[in-house]
């Protein structure tokens, strides 16, 4: 097997930079597209779906088509892992699946935006749900193999942080990029219009993602530095093995608290700051490039004090940290016209910052080693099924995160009070997120990988 040099780290990267941008798109801005604030409406947004709490009086038409597509997405990445983990495809298990996906994938995001009715419309409610789907789907078929290669590509700790934390600093770099949308439509709003400059803007971001996604498909060759051992079994029995390590249910309990909340403010972020700060859309842009260069800074004292202090310890913190985050922005306030919401504003890019970088490198590390010590238990290598389980869980509860939020929002829509409710319930998520991530045995998992790397 060939050394896991610099260079193949970061063409490896930059596959992850590519699918980060096509999720923070659709992430980031389909509640802003498709369920505007007033402050939108007036910028030119036009309305397609129907409005309010129709699903039998609780849920909104796009918080159940984002719940929905996240549950078909948790229930593809088994499948998808099984297919990977099961390949015997001579150039790889994990590439071959990456490549066939990039296209499509890219195309899907900017169709997800392209609804054909140009005002409220069920037609438009069903071309959303088809489009999500399939987005969910081909992000499926590049993410799960793509995670896998995380634990795989590494051969100690060292290469495996260093990794880490290069794909964090694509991946946030590419969560940036589509947070900087708004500075992007704004320009092309003039001439084109609102929902037509937004369209334009995600094309052009979805081909850039589209060559990005492409680079590690055709500049690793997987068999150089992956022993291909496929594995046998079905989807659900592999899935079944990766839930009996305790460490590993541990672990995914607390992660599926941190994306219930995360996901719930990473949603409303553009309306907190409009509605309760009370500052222009694109101040959402410069508080989130804020906190990505401070977090970007701090990567290197992260891969430092993981040497000196647990990872679990580590990541407690950070959910501590980032539950601190939510209560200020839930009794955050501004007046328009002003900038009295902009302490508010700097207070979050600060405090977050830490967090960022910390959730940013260290759980994906402690999926790795999870997955790594078992196989040294069981014999069997089951790297893919370990990821798409964490994302299983993970979109189950962005499914949920979604019919929260959206409803939520429609609470006291003008004065803000469904957005502070979302926001205290993400804090309380995290501080729960804290108390399960205690309870996992570093101790032991780390032992067992020392003594087979002597």
């Amino acid at each position: 097997m060939k050394k896991l040099t610099s260079k193949v780290i970061w063409l490896f990267a930059i596959g992850q930079l590519g699918w980060s941008i096509l999720s923070a798109l659709v992430t980031n801005w389909i509640i802003t597209f498709y369920e505007p604030d007033t402050e939108m409406l007036k910028a030119g947004q036009t309305l397609f779906l129907p409005q309010g709490r129709i699903i039998l009086g609780v849920f909104t038409i796009l918080g159940g088509i984002y719940a929905l597509g996240r549950v078909f997405d948790a229930v593809t990445d088994p499948w998808i892992a099984n297919l990977s983990d099961r390949s015997r495809n001579p150039k790889g298990r994990r590439l071959p699946f990456m490549r066939r996906a990039a296209l499509p994938l890219a195309v899907v995001t900017v169709l997800v935006y392209c609804a054909p009715v140009n005002g409220q419309s069920s037609v438009n409610g069903v071309w959303v749900l088809a489009m999500m789907l399939l987005f969910y789907l081909f992000m499926t078929l590049y993410c799960t193999p793509y995670n896998a290669l995380i634990a795989e590509l590494p051969k100690n700790q060292e290469e495996l942080t260093r990794l880490s934390t290069t794909i964090s600093f694509t991946f946030i770099f590419g969560s940036a990029l589509g947070y900087a949308c708004p500075f992007i439509w704004g320009a092309l709003t003039p001439a084109l219009g609102r929902v037509l400059a937004i369209r334009v803007t995600f094309t052009v971001l979805a081909v850039i993602a589209f060559v990005c996604l492409l680079v590690p498909t055709f500049t690793i060759r997987e068999q150089d530095y992956v022993e291909i051992k496929p594995v046998s079994g079905n989807a659900f029995q592999s899935l079944a093995k990766t839930f009996k390590n305790r460490d590993f249910r541990i672990f995914v309990g607390s992660d599926v608290c941190y994306w219930v909340a995360v996901t719930m403010f990473q949603s409303g972020l553009n309306f907190f700051v409009t509605s309760l700060m009370k500052l222009p859309e694109t101040m959402n842009t410069v508080l989130y490039i804020g906190m990505t260069l401070i977090s970007v800074a701090l990567y290197m004292a992260v891969g430092k004090l993981s040497r000196k202090i647990t990872k679990k310890k580590m990541i407690v913190w950070a959910f501590i940290e980032f539950s601190v985050v939510y209560l200020i922005t839930a009794v955050s306030t501004g007046q328009a016209g002003t900038n009295k919401g902009m302490a508010f504003g700097i207070l979050v890019m600060v405090i977050a910052a830490p967090s960022m970088a910390i959730l940013g490198i260290l759980p994906q590390t402690v999926v790795a080693d999870i997955a790594r010590s078992d196989e040294i238990t069981t014999g069997e290598n089951h790297d893919g099924m370990f990821f798409a389980a964490r994302t299983f869980a993970m979109k189950m509860g962005q499914s949920l995160a979604a019919l929260l939020f959206t409803s939520f929002a429609t609470i006291g829509r003008s004065a803000g009070t469904g957005y502070r409710i979302a926001a205290v319930s993400s804090t309380v998520l995290c501080l729960l997120a804290a108390v399960l991530m205690s309870r996992y045995d570093e101790k032991k998992v780390m032992a067992k990988l020392q003594k087979a790397e002597r």
